[in-house]
């Protein structure tokens, strides 16, 4: 007799740029489907909070100016840094990547131990990361236009247009993260119910197991 738990474990990458919506694909999937969300940003922020694992390393490679007064990182400082500099964004990398690495492969290990047949991990910069490539059974895509993009992020924040602009230029361009996907979500004119079901479809095409 085949145990229950015997089918294949999926390690799934989810991906898109900024303003693309992935954030609101991976709550859905959440819902929908029996996985484990890791959130590669979630554990970022945690690593660069006040006590965070990465701040020591943080303040001895760039200096206490980028401590804040609570004992985190200055983001803005920072984000300054890394756009106007590119070798320090990869100084930056050095140190915290790692950590997250580490971080996911704990939280992925723990969740198949416990039972769960997948393991989503929501990581923005995916297709940069040959770490994450080589490692992942399947790579889903949230997409949409540049213009769309930069719309949604001027809504839901106060950066300047240029700053977006610059964020997006930073990122693997959507021609490359395409080139990587085992599955893309195209989000672009979809009501919020019409990307619901949209997912829907990419979880059973990724045979996912539904709730």
């Amino acid at each position: 007799m085949t145990p229950l738990n015997s089918a294949p474990k999926l390690l799934i990458g989810l991906t898109g740029g900024i303003g693309s919506g992935k954030s609101t694909v991976a709550a859905f999937l959440a819902q929908h489907f029996e996985l484990k969300l890791v959130d590669a940003d979630h554990i970022s922020r945690g690593l660069t909070a006040p006590n965070g694992a990465a701040i020591a390393a943080i303040a001895a490679a760039f200096g206490q100016e980028f401590i804040d007064a609570n004992g985190g990182m200055d983001r803005d400082r920072m984000r300054q840094l890394v756009f106007e500099q590119p070798s320090q964004k990869a100084k930056l990398e050095g140190i915290v990547h790692p950590l997250i690495f580490h971080a996911i492969d704990a939280a992925q290990q723990q969740a198949f131990a416990q039972g769960a047949q997948a393991v989503v991990v929501d990581i923005p910069l995916l297709v940069e990361s040959v770490h994450w490539r080589t490692r992942l059974d399947r790579i889903l895509v949230v997409d949409c236009p540049v213009e769309l993009q930069i719309q949604r992020v001027e809504q839901r924040s106060q950066l300047p247009r240029a700053q977006i602009e610059r964020i997006i230029l930073s990122q693997a361009s959507r021609a490359t993260r395409l080139a990587c996907a085992d599955t893309v979500i195209y989000n672009a004119g979809l009501s919020l119910a019409q990307l619901q079901s949209t997912t829907q479809a990419a979880g059973r095409h990724l045979r996912l197991t539904a709730c």
